[in-house]
């Protein structure tokens, strides 16, 4: 609906700042709130205010005045009367009985916690930002809601197929007693047929270890996954194998994100990018032949000075020459940084932020809300269609059902 410019005149001419406007929308939101509980105990009355029967007599069950509370939202505290009937049957739906909080300031709760503030930090954005005060023991009751849903998350079914996944661990610090425990955190994110990314689920352990991914993958086919083509790590040492004990027919490749990121620890921020570029140089050969020439000039030219990054490369070598048996259109998906940087960049900063859990729930909790901010952003992976089709020529349909193909 569009108000005539002298309707909005009124209504603004006393509007000086940005707060009166959120001021004023209060006000109107409230008043939209009241009206449309009182439209609400019409249907459900079936009459309007006053209206009589045909024998002019009052209908049977009729309003019984209002009750008044005070819920919170996004622009701060709103006076609500809810409508009452006398055979107490009238249940509002806008806001319902019992509630407290507009939709919508709980999503803003649990995205500032998901970025990784604690609830005491949310408590004062929330009264900085919006002029609204929750508890934050309340904020704690928001966030602890949200466990029931991250188990229902990490219990669904899985896909059959997931064509590519990345393995990574990460590190979480929780509260035991009195002691700081470092926790690893297993992640699993895989490209199911049609191209989406998808994180499989979250697991918290003592220590990153094979024997713990093992029991991992046991999981994941439990739910449903029966096969996957390529699975990018990191060098921790025996993870091939127990990838390989569960999906025999899985190639294992060395994340090249990894990759580089660890071969960065040892780079002044100065040589950064011309290291970053050799780098490149290695991964994008065209075969594994002109990898190993790449990588001789790599030490030609920067191996006095970063010698640890040689060794990295040299130490590896065997779980990074599988990536250049594929073509261009598969290696272009297992190398993109963008699959898996944009979920490990949300990870960590949450890490960074929050440094210390009050217990592993906390931690579980608040890594599953980053990864729900992080998937709201996520595209299809790029070059999909070609790759998939070089997929299904390379292992076959037993592997890659006709129907999947675009």
């Amino acid at each position: 609906m569009a108000l005539n410019p002298e309707t909005l005149d009124e209504l603004l001419k006393d509007c000086k700042t940005p707060q009166d406007v959120d001021a004023l929308y209060s006000q109107l939101l409230q008043r939209l709130i009241n009206r449309s509980l009182d439209a609400e105990m019409e249907v459900h009355l079936g009459y309007e205010r006053h209206a009589k029967n045909a024998a002019g007599q009052p209908r049977g069950n009729t309003r019984n005045g209002k009750a008044s509370k005070t819920v919170k939202g996004t622009f701060g505290e709103l006076e609500i009367e809810t409508p009452r009937d006398r055979q107490g049957s009238f249940e509002p739906q806008l806001v319902q009985k019992r509630q407290v909080r507009l939709a919508g300031l709980e999503d803003k709760i649990l995205t500032l916690y998901a970025k990784g503030m604690t609830t005491r930090d949310t408590e004062q954005a929330l009264g900085d930002l919006y002029g609204v005060r929750v508890s934050h023991t309340v904020i704690s009751q928001i966030t602890d809601a949200v466990l029931e849903e991250v188990r229902s998350w990490q219990n669904r079914p899985l896909e059959a197929v997931y064509p590519i996944v990345w393995l990574d661990g990460l590190v979480v610090k929780t509260h035991h007693g009195k002691q700081v425990a470092n926790k690893s955190a297993h992640v699993v994110l895989g490209v199911n047929l049609k191209g989406e990314k998808e994180v499989l689920g979250v697991w918290l352990a003592e220590n990153e270890g094979a024997k713990f991914w093992l029991s991992v993958l046991t999981e994941l086919k439990n739910r449903g996954v029966q096969d996957i083509f390529i699975a990018c790590m990191d060098g921790l040492k025996g993870l091939p194998e127990a990838v390989n004990a569960v999906y025999p027919r899985t190639l294992t490749q060395l994340c090249i994100v990894h990759l580089v990121r660890a071969s960065l620890r040892y780079v002044t921020a100065a040589d950064s990018q011309a290291v970053v570029a050799a780098l490149k140089r290695i991964y994008q050969s065209v075969s594994a032949e002109e990898a190993a020439q790449e990588l001789d000039a790599l030490e030609a030219e920067w191996g006095d000075k970063y010698r640890a990054v040689i060794r990295i490369w040299r130490g590896h070598w065997d779980n990074i020459i599988p990536f250049f048996q594929f073509p261009a259109e598969i290696r272009k998906v297992i190398y993109t940084t963008n699959a898996v940087e944009s979920l490990n960049m949300s990870l960590r900063k949450l890490t960074r932020n929050r440094r210390i859990f009050p217990n592993d729930e906390a931690a579980l909790k608040a890594l599953y809300l980053a990864i729900s901010q992080a998937a709201r952003n996520w595209k299809q992976i790029h070059h999909w269609k070609p790759a998939l089709q070089t997929f299904q020529i390379l292992f076959g349909e037993d592997r890659v059902p006709v129907a999947a193909l675009p």
